[in-house]
Parts: C-alpha cells; sequence; structure tokens
C-alpha cells in the first residue's frame, strides 16, 4: 500500500516521531498530534525538511469533540489515508486511582476518539487503513503495571474486532505490540529490558507490516513467545512469575 496522508496522534517522541520522520518524504502529507507544543513542531519542521507537507497540532487524544474535528478538517485538506493511533502514556508503582483513570482515558479513550471518526470517514469512501497501538504488555497483566496492561489489552482486542468487521468494506485495520523501544516511555525504567528496540527500527517493522496490512505486527519475536507462554500458563505459574518480574516505576 502507498500511503499519501498520514495522521498520527502521539508523534512528539516515541515511536509516533519515528514513523512521522519515516514516512517524511515529498508528495507525502502527515497530520501530526502530541501534546508538547515544542517537540511537536520539532518533529513537523524535521519532517518539511525530508519534502514532505507536515502540519503539527498540540492535541489532547481525551478530548472527543476536538479530535473529531481535527480529524475531519486533516480529511478536508486531503482524504486520509492511514491513521495512527499512537498517543498513550504508562503507569507503575503506585498506580492511584487517579493515575489509573488518566491512562484508561489516555490509552483507551483516546485511540477510541481517533479511530472512530477515521472509520466514519473512510466507510463513506470504502477505503483506509488504521493503526492503534497496543503492546506486548497487553497479552498478560502483570503486577508491575496493571492499569497499563489493561488498557493495552482492550484496544487490542478491540482492533482485533474491529478488523474483522470493517474488512468487507475494505477498511483495514492492524495492531501494533511492540515489546521495549527506546522512547521517554522506556527511559524511566530502572530494571533490564530484553530486546530492547531502537525506535528507528521499530519502525521498520511497523512499516512493512502496515504496507502488507498485516493484522497483528508484534515483535520482537522471542518477547512476544515469552508472553504468549505467560498467558497460556497456568494462573498460579503466570501469576508467581507476575508478581516477581520487574516493577515500573511511574
Amino acid at each position: 500500500m502507498s500511503f499519501k496522508h498520514i495522521l498520527i496522534t502521539g508523534a512528539s517522541s516515541g515511536i509516533g516521531e519515528a514513523l512521522a520522520l519515516a514516512y517524511a518524504k515529498p508528495g507525502v502529507r502527515l497530520s501530526l498530534s502530541g501534546r508538547d507544543p515544542m517537540r511537536v513542531a520539532a518533529v513537523g519542521e524535521a519532517c518539511r525538511q525530508k519534502g514532505a507537507t507536515a502540519d503539527s497540532t498540540v492535541m489532547d487524544a481525551t478530548d472527543h469533540t476536538a479530535m473529531v474535528a481535527w480529524i475531519r478538517a486533516c480529511d478536508h485538506a486531503q482524504p486520509l489515508d492511514l491513521v495512527i493511533a499512537n498517543a498513550g502514556i504508562s503507569g507503575g508503582l503506585g498506580e492511584s486511582m487517579d493515575v489509573t483513570r488518566r491512562i484508561f482515558a489516555v490509552n483507551i479513550d483516546g485511540v477510541a476518539n481517533t479511530v472512530l471518526p477515521a472509520v466514519e470517514l473512510f466507510r463513506a469512501r470504502r477505503r483506509g487503513q488504521i493503526a492503534i497501538v497496543s503492546s506486548l504488555a497487553g497479552f498478560r497483566g502483570i503486577g508491575g503495571s496493571p492499569a497499563y496492561c489493561a488498557s493495552k489489552a482492550a484496544v487490542k482486542v478491540w482492533g482485533e474486532g474491529l478488523r474483522n468487521s470493517l474488512a468487507i468494506e475494505n477498511i483495514g485495520v492492524s495492531v501494533i505490540c511492540p515489546g521495549f523501544v527506546v522512547s521517554r516511555m522506556t527511559d524511566v525504567n530502572k530494571f533490564p529490558m530484553p530486546f530492547l528496540m531502537s525506535a528507528e527500527k521499530a519502525t521498520g517493522i511497523i512499516q512493512r507490516g502496515l504496507a502488507a496490512n498485516k493484522g497483528r505486527i508484534a515483535f520482537p519475536w522471542p518477547m512476544l513467545f515469552g508472553v504468549w507462554l505467560l498467558a497460556a500458563m497456568p494462573d498460579a505459574v503466570s501469576g508467581f512469575l507476575g508478581r516477581i518480574l520487574p516493577k515500573k516505576e511511574s
């Protein structure tokens, strides 16, 4: 598939930033959003330096009304081909009620606020592709970050279901499940992160998967096998292992 207009939320750092830069080239339009004005503006400028048309917007993905208006305006400027719901936050030790609700709001509501307006637009012309950024953490809840795992599990399963229901309308849906990728989110981790991958390498895997309209883009494979095995184990075993795994800090 060839994408001419790509919308990316959470484009100010990490995978979102790397995807924007990877797709940036002459003839491509990028609509980027993030919460940090300086960072998202810098990403937009870097994309323009590579020859792309790039528009940067400060946006809170949890604001449904603003998200709908922004996505429709982007599509009006030039029909969208690919929408990447990437905005997300992490949690860890000390997941209070407020922290838990904020994680759910950004990682679940924010994804829905990105995907559903895009589906409405794509249905009208019976084409388009959606990418939902989940995580390998969504395969099994662990004690170190229960709210984060739950939020990523929710959007993973939702995306898989959407793929099945939207396929007959010629709308592709891909669920992206990365392991540890270098970003501001992983920079705070004090524990060893197996198979830690650069954002650029992760982006290459994601781009190839999206071009092929793969339903699930999960990597690296040793960690995918590990979380699959953890989820398949009896609860007594997987629960014990989940309790002793290193704890993510807030």
